[in-house]
């Protein structure tokens, strides 16, 4: 596959492995190197910079905050907002959804015994959750969805999260696609990861895109943020008055 033949004026139409049937220990050994680069990449800290910005307004109500989070993959995201509310004192309900099972298994036996976070199994087009949620999030989600998609997922946070919701996803460039195929050898990650994570980029977005679907989704510009993190982050959040 040429991948360097991308044009990253426009988004890649490319496929992914991890998007295609495989085993579970296949599965788990691509999750771990997955969380592994979460870390050393900073991934997370563009989605605790913002549940930051929420911690006072969180902090006062007096219920607990129902946090969804949206193609939870390996878990390691809701497991650190897990420790982030344990600090600050914030009640939390956390539920991470999936729709492929061996990934929620993975999840589950990947956190500790005392975590009560639950673990879904679904399509999120499906999903009716049991309880109103409060915050939805996701990360490293969109990209895997046509664009037809991600104005459906947009209109699906809207009509679900009564506080807000937050998406955590990349940045279409050049220069972290290129950092990441030799980062990824370097390490001697997963060969879906070494093959993937090119692809995640060349698939995701710029600023344009987003406000393109928000306004096809029927988001106002004042109503959502874009913003950028280093290393190549591009998301998208809105907090309901």
């Amino acid at each position: 596959m040429q991948h360097n033949a991308q044009d990253f004026r426009y988004r890649a139409q490319l496929d992914e492995l991890m998007d295609a049937p495989c085993s579970r220990e296949e599965m788990r050994a691509c999750l771990c190197d997955l969380a592994w680069t979460n870390r050393w990449t900073l991934a997370y800290r563009p989605q605790m910079h913002w549940l930051d910005s929420l911690a006072d307004e969180l902090s006062r109500l007096a219920y607990p905050i129902r946090i969804l989070d949206v193609a939870c993959g390996y878990g390691d995201g809701l497991r650190r907002i897990e420790q982030w509310a344990r600090k600050r004192g914030i009640a939390v309900e956390l539920t991470g959804l999936e729709l492929n099972a061996d990934a929620t298994v993975i999840a589950a036996e990947a956190t500790p015994a005392s975590s009560r976070i639950r673990w879904v199994t679904a399509d999120v087009f499906a999903y009716e959750p049991p309880h109103p949620v409060h915050l939805v999030i996701s990360s490293l989600f969109t990209h895997h969805l046509s664009e037809d998609n991600i104005v459906r997922f947009l209109q699906w946070m809207e009509q679900h999260a009564g506080l807000g919701w937050f998406i955590n996803d990349l940045s279409r460039a050049s220069i972290p696609y290129h950092f990441f195929q030799l980062f990824s050898k370097l390490a001697r990650l997963h060969s879906f990861v070494q093959h993937d994570g090119p692809i995640s980029i060349a698939r995701s977005f710029v600023p344009g895109d987003w406000q393109r679907m928000c306004a096809a989704a029927g988001l106002n510009d004042q109503d959502i943020d874009i913003e950028s993190f280093k290393p190549a982050r591009l998301c998208v959040s809105r907090r309901k008055p």
